[in-house]
């Protein structure tokens, strides 16, 4: 049975969202403030929270944050409870790592559909491949990224450069074959468009945007140094190995040819 964490200091809402979703089937735990839902997180892990983002003591966006950023609990999914009708207020939801976001007054009914939907999605990649580059972690079917177990706001562009980046690990790919694959088309004044994204996309990975190479007149290639550096001792090694059996070889063949002398 899925648990679910209601974290609201309002009583009436608290009942009411419990209700229902017993009632859907779902094991329901609460907690009344921000503290107490991080301390119920560390104890035993939901499966999904349901977080107010107005708390008594922590706020809501704050304990989405501390949630996001622990290794153990980063993957829970988390609606947010609002009241606030302004637009910047989901937007920083989003940021923090909110999955969803319900304005309240709601409809219990379309809250347990959402919680379904969210724990389907979620299922389904649970088996779901994660690339990794230094500090780096993407997830392509939850649409996340995280840097240094931190949440990273990407735009849709941006997710979608990073991904095709990531999966190519350690090849180059042509700035024509960025623009088909992210945008579906290439035209010579759009590529600037590519480089607008990297650039954005360097300044939002921080330090790790020291794994996002320019290939000069090709296009771009992602990959830790040190796997670049093994690449390349690997590389010299594969050249110097031939290179020394031809030698041993001749050395051999001077030694046979000297006896045969001798032996004359």
């Amino acid at each position: 049975m899925e648990r679910i964490l209601i974290v609201d200091d309002d009583s009436d809402i608290q009942r009411l969202v419990s209700y229902n979703l017993s009632q859907a089937g779902f094991q329901v735990s609460a907690a009344v403030t921000g503290v107490a839902a991080l301390h119920a997180v560390e104890e035993r892990q939901p499966d999904l929270i349901i977080l107010d983002i107005m708390l008594p003591d922590l706020g809501g966006l704050e304990v989405c944050r501390l949630v996001r950023e622990r290794e153990k609990s980063r993957r829970i999914p988390i609606i947010m409870l609002t009241a606030r009708t302004e637009e910047i207020d989901r937007v920083v939801g989003f940021e923090v790592g909110a999955d969803d976001y319900v304005m309240k007054p709601f409809s219990p009914r379309e809250l347990v559909l959402r919680v379904k939907s969210i724990l389907r999605r979620v299922g389904n990649d649970s088996g779901g491949e994660t690339l990794r580059i230094g500090k780096i972690e993407l997830f392509p079917q939850r649409r996340q990224v995280f840097v240094s177990n931190r949440p990273l706001t990407l735009t849709a562009k941006e997710f979608d450069l990073l991904e095709q980046l990531m999966r190519a690990r350690g090849n180059v790919l042509t700035r024509e074959t960025l623009m088909n694959k992210v945008w579906g088309y290439h035209r010579q004044a759009a590529s600037r468009t590519l480089d607008t994204h990297v650039r954005r996309l360097r300044e939002k990975l921080g330090d790790e945007a020291a794994h996002v190479e320019t290939v000069q007149k090709v296009g771009y290639r992602m990959g830790s140094p040190h796997e670049a550096q093994g690449r390349a001792e690997r590389g010299r090694d594969s050249v110097k190995a031939p290179a020394k059996r031809t030698a041993r070889r001749g050395a051999q063949a001077r030694q046979r040819a000297a006896s045969k002398d001798g032996a004359g």
